[in-house]
């Protein structure tokens, strides 16, 4: 179940990724920053971090080009010490 949901938010960070990016081509309305850090705290890290190098979005703000794969490192390394407990 939490491999689950792992996996989905992870998802989620990637399609939010996407949107985002779809939305800056077109002058439209903004997915906030926050919601994309949210989306990676919560478990989205490596989702947003692909999202972020597939489709090269935020690629040029200093926290997003760094703090997105600590985040996404320190994910993998707690989901697999959570599963060899």
């Amino acid at each position: 179940m939490i491999l689950g949901a792992y996996i989905m938010m992870n998802l989620i960070g990637l399609i939010v990724m996407k949107v985002d990016k779809d939305r800056a081509k077109k002058h439209q309305y903004r997915i906030s920053e926050n919601t994309l850090w949210l989306i990676a705290i919560c478990g989205g890290a490596v989702g947003t971090t692909a999202g972020m190098q597939l489709y090269r979005h935020k690629t040029k703000h200093l926290n997003f080009k760094i703090g997105f794969p600590l985040l996404a490192v320190a994910e993998v390394i707690l989901l697999g010490y959570f599963f060899t407990v």
